[in-house]
């Protein structure tokens, strides 16, 4: 019961404070990309500078970032714990709160979604930049909205659904391993000369941890999307098509339900550090994507937020009653 309450709490506290500035410096995804940082500087300097090398060293990242996080999140609470135990529920609060991402997310896409409204095509630029990884800088409207409306599709699953998911399976500790993971996987797991070996192992035990959220974070969202008047029908016929259609196996899951929802086509080519990289198309041209669909994108982002917690909450509490069954 107790990952259940704490698990509420730092839903309600991330639905009403988002990630406040004056706490980024302590941020536990902040602390882990420097952790990251550190530890890819060490390794680099401490093993060969060859494929066998790098594949080693990344492989010894993955490992000890994600293993170091849960191990002194166990040992934090179960101290806190000894000495009283409201602080360590507390401070679970609070890491599940910082595990997650629903407001900070539409809080971001809504400022692209205004700068656009009132503001200039190279603000807009600056306000997408804000969130995505690939260049910005050649992007016109239409590019702009449709990676602020990717980002939220992708960022729903790795930012709400599957931070929550093992939360309610482990508390706050699992809940920030995987975000070990998934910030391993943003900083290293590029595909060019730099970390194409070194950040192998990172982005496949990211795929592994995403496997099961993303499809189930895909089919909350076309839930969402009939609950938001969107096209379900079509969310679940480009879902059922297009759901492959990117080099990540999870990638595509939420974009594409995403892209069928709006009726609109996602993705296809884009550029990295100055590299084109040839992706494919996800959904179907059937219009120009407006400023509009991104305030449309938040509301299902919110409706599956809400389903998502609704779900487990639900299922977490329903087992805790049949190990009470006598």
């Amino acid at each position: 019961m107790r990952i259940l309450l704490a698990a509420l709490c730092g839903f309600g506290l991330d639905l009403i404070l988002g990630d406040p500035e004056m706490l980024t410096p302590i941020h536990p995804v902040v602390l882990m990309g420097h952790c990251i940082t550190a530890l890819e500087k060490l390794l680099r300097k401490h093993f060969p500078k060859n494929r066998q090398g790098e594949l080693l060293g990344g492989l010894l990242l993955a490992i000890t970032l994600p293993a170091g996080t849960l191990l002194i999140c166990l040992f934090t609470l179960a101290l806190l714990n000894r000495l009283w135990p409201p602080l360590a529920f507390g401070v679970e609060c609070v890491w599940c709160w910082q595990a997650l991402a629903a407001r900070n997310l539409r809080d971001e896409a809504m400022r692209v979604y205004r700068t656009l409204r009132e503001g200039t095509l190279k603000d807009a630029r600056n306000a997408v930049a804000r969130i995505v990884g690939r260049d910005t800088d050649a992007l016109d409207r239409g590019g702009v909205i449709r990676a602020t409306i990717e980002t939220v599709a992708e960022n729903f699953s790795d930012g709400i659904a599957a931070p929550m998911l093992y939360m309610m399976i482990g508390g706050a500790p699992l809940a920030l391993c995987y975000k070990a993971i998934n910030t391993m996987d943003s900083m290293l797991g590029y595909k060019n000369e730099r970390y194409l070996w070194f950040g192998r192992a990172a982005a496949r035990l990211d795929d592994a941890a995403n496997y099961v959220p993303a499809r189930a974070a895909a089919l909350i969202l076309i839930a969402a999307a009939g609950l938001c008047r969107e096209n379900r029908k079509s969310a679940l016929r480009i879902w059922k098509r297009d759901r492959r259609n990117h080099a990540s196996p999870n990638s595509a899951q939420c974009e594409a339900v995403m892209a069928g929802a709006l009726e609109l086509r996602l993705c296809g080519p884009a550029y990295y550090f100055g590299e084109r990289y040839d992706k494919p198309f996800i959904g179907d041209a059937i219009r120009d994507a407006e400023a509009e669909d991104i305030r449309r994108a938040c509301r299902m982002e919110q409706m599956g937020s809400l389903l998502c917690l609704g779900l487990l909450c639900f299922l977490r509490a329903g087992i805790i009653l049949l190990m009470r069954v006598p």
